[in-house]
């Protein structure tokens, strides 16, 4: 066996020494498991809480853009859209656009037979622009949307239908206007079948929103099949919007034509949650900084117990270089078992949010068995991120290895003479 091997050896020996609990410095020890445990404790509740609440921010952000595209082309005076087959198939040429939708709005009032009504905003979409919108098809409550576009019917908000006081097959009145060519306003009524209601739990969405084929609204309102108040992207990849409004931008080189980014619209939202994400972090990455802390307090302690051992290594000729290896590896360890082990707890956590979260619903909700409380619990989507729980880890080791740093050269500055004086 070479020199180097020997050495190692006898290195991880110590650290295992250092590590084991003994009478005389069992305190020692105590405080060091319970650094692991915190170490463990603090990195799944970064990835717990991290992951939970990456995936409420993607169910935010697909809730946010889950009616609306993630790019959104208008007219630059604010007014309606000529579309042409160039312009679509211009936009349809772009590599990382998936969809492109037609939309014309316009506000409204919408009325049940009975008289009473309710402010109330109309979308005109085509049929196969609006099942391909999961926000829709997968909250759809009553009805179905088989018959939209076959006749005169909408797709209304579930909190817009239950403040009427309607049904699945009742009919509404819908009042509009549109500008006489002397300049007056006139109103505009037409009546539509109630086909389906959603509720997608956004309030905005379910207590205004009519869906109407496109061009029957177009009809309606006097408009040629050409005329919409928006086009709207879906892309691949919804991060990607702002740099490919750009590429938009470069490609239509049309002054009259607004091109903007879902994330330019909601900036002030997106902006929120970006600062929101940091800061959670950070005051999450205290947590593993105090159980490092602990690291530092232990293994210092260790080396002042330790002292008459280190005098004697040195004074049979151990190198220092020993004595400081064989600390680090030992205070290491500590952080590198916590780590690890808080990994696959957070994991494992992640992977049974919800069986966990009926657990503890079950023991707060008592004999009643209600479990309102723990609804938004329970539907908690969960979003793990492999570049998070990477960062984690990488974050505890360093902090691990920095706090093992202090202890192993604290070992050093022991000299054998005045260590074996005072034993």
């Amino acid at each position: 066996m070479s020199d180097q091997a020997r050495n190692g050896a006898v290195e991880r020996w110590l650290a295992w020494r250092y590590l084991a609990t003994r009478q005389r410095e069992g305190f020692v020890s105590f405080i060091a498991i319970f650094s692991l445990i915190g170490i463990a404790l603090g990195v799944a509740t970064l990835i717990v809480v991290l992951s939970v609440m990456g995936g409420f921010r993607a169910s935010l952000i697909g809730r946010l853009i889950g009616m609306n595209g993630h790019i959104v082309i208008t007219a630059r005076d604010g007014g309606l859209l000529q579309t042409s087959p160039e312009l679509l198939a211009a936009l349809r040429g772009v590599p990382e656009v998936k969809t492109v939708r037609l939309t014309l709005e316009r506000q409204a009032l919408v009325g049940n037979p009975a008289g009473q009504t309710r402010g109330g905003l109309l979308r005109g979409v085509r049929v196969e622009d609006l099942t391909s919108r999961e926000i829709v098809t997968r909250n759809i409550v009553q009805g179905e949307l088989g018959a939209f576009d076959t006749r005169p019917g909408v797709v209304i908000g579930e909190r817009l239908r239950q403040a009427l006081g309607i049904g699945i097959g009742d009919k509404i009145t819908v009042t509009t206007h549109r500008l006489n060519q002397s300049g007056t306003i006139a109103p505009r009524y037409a009546d539509y079948e109630v086909l389906a209601s959603f509720l997608t739990k956004r309030y905005e969405f379910d207590n205004a929103l009519v869906f109407v084929p496109l061009r029957m609204l177009q009809e309606d309102l006097e408009y040629d099949n050409r005329t919409v108040s928006s086009i709207d992207l879906d892309l691949a990849d919804a991060n990607r919007a702002p740099q490919v409004a750009e590429t938009i931008r470069r490609t239509l080189k049309r002054d009259d034509l607004k091109v903007a980014d879902w994330q330019t619209l909601n900036a002030r939202f997106v902006g929120a949650l970006q600062v929101e994400r940091v800061m959670m972090f950070i005051i999450l990455t205290l947590i593993v900084l105090v159980a490092a802390m602990n690291v530092v307090a232990s293994f210092t302690m260790l080396v002042r117990v330790k002292r008459g051992s280190i005098a004697i290594l040195r004074t049979m000729g151990a190198a220092p270089g020993t004595i400081v290896r064989a600390f680090f590896m030992s205070a290491a360890a500590v952080g590198l078992v916590g780590t690890l082990a808080g990994t696959a707890l957070g994991l494992v956590v992640c992977g049974n949010i919800v069986p966990i979260a009926h657990f503890i619903g079950s023991l707060g909700a008592g004999q009643n068995g209600n479990w309102v409380e723990i609804e938004f619990i329970t539907s908690a989507p969960v979003r793990v991120q492999t570049g998070e729980v990477l960062t984690v880890i990488a974050i505890a080791l360093v902090l691990s290895l920095a706090a093992a740093a202090y202890p192993a050269w604290r070992s050093t500055r022991i000299e054998p003479v005045e260590a074996l004086r005072n034993e």
